[in-house]
């Protein structure tokens, strides 16, 4: 589906470092434009977002859109649009947080947020633990992912006590 950007949404580039911001203002819970979905893939890549377990979405200027662990905007994979998470002064950045949409990353970096609640090391949902998930707005196939790992993970638990007993003695 070709979407046009709003015009609203500008990137603006800095020592080779992109952001996309707006040059108008924003309410809290205001939609800012739909995600785009320029082509699918079945692999990420950089200039893609997550939007289902195995669909990877081309989302053209929305790929400046820069990480943060105290997010400005949330990108509802199920909506498929953009969200302001708090009101949003024109001039603002629009920052997301990654693991929201990522179950694994293509290029795992270093978060330099500078937020309170910083994760550090941004790899993808997959890699961070619950405590910090629950803190964020997370889309559908990042938690059925979440419950999909815990319960391959308590599967393995049990095998694993099952097989120890075999082997020792009480």
């Amino acid at each position: 589906m070709n979407i046009k950007m709003p015009e609203s949404l500008v990137i603006r580039t800095q020592d080779r470092y992109r952001s996309l911001t707006t040059s108008r203002s924003y309410r809290r819970g205001e939609i800012i434009c739909p995600i785009p979905t320029e082509a699918q893939y079945s692999k990420p890549n950089q200039y893609t977002v997550q939007i289902g377990i195995d669909r990877h979405v081309e989302v053209r200027e929305l790929a400046s859109t820069n990480h943060s662990c105290d997010p400005s905007v949330i990108l509802d994979t199920t909506r498929m649009q953009v969200i302001a998470t708090r009101d949003l002064a024109a001039g603002a950045e629009l920052t997301f947080f990654y693991p929201s949409t990522e179950w694994e990353m293509s290029s795992p970096f270093i978060c330099l947020c500078g937020a309170p609640n910083c994760i550090h090391v941004v790899a993808g949902a997959r890699f961070l633990p619950l405590s910090t998930l629950e803190q964020h707005f997370l889309n559908q196939h990042i938690r059925q992912l979440m419950i999909e790992l815990l319960n391959g993970t308590e599967r393995h638990l049990i095998e694993l006590d099952e097989a120890r007993k075999l082997y020792l003695p009480s």
